[in-house]
């Protein structure tokens, strides 16, 4: 890790931005937002206009649970380049919206599953030598 961030550092300058968004900035994906906290009534439309006031949105995304088709009460929201989407992380950050207080932070990557692992039957038996 620190041998990643003295490559991609300049020496003789401070850390002004954290770990985590220079991974983000790497990865192309600083322009999507994470939207916590948000009211079981918002639409992915009501979301877009109201991040679309601080830049061009190409995507809002509700997350919603596949049996109830519910709204989770999180969302994403994408932007066409990393400056608008810190602008919007700026103003939209502890705003009301729809009656909830959000609170918007950069997206993460994925991560691949990481869960329990497959049961594949009954443990075998232990072999004798």
């Amino acid at each position: 890790m620190a041998a990643l961030r003295r490559l991609l550092l300049p020496r003789n300058t401070s850390v002004v931005s954290s770990t985590s968004a220079i991974f983000l900035s790497r990865r192309g994906i600083a322009s999507k937002l994470f939207i916590g906290g948000l009211s079981f009534y918002t639409t992915e439309k009501a979301l877009s206009e109201a991040f679309s006031q601080h830049g061009q949105v190409i995507e809002a995304k509700i997350v919603t649970d596949r049996v109830s088709d519910r709204s989770k009460g999180f969302g994403f929201v994408t932007y066409a380049s990393e400056d608008e989407a810190e602008k919007a992380l700026q103003e939209m950050n502890g705003k009301p919206l729809n009656g909830r207080v959000i609170f918007v932070d950069y997206a993460k990557a994925k991560t691949d599953g990481g869960g329990l692992p497959i049961a594949r039957g009954p443990p075998e038996p232990p072999k004798e030598q």
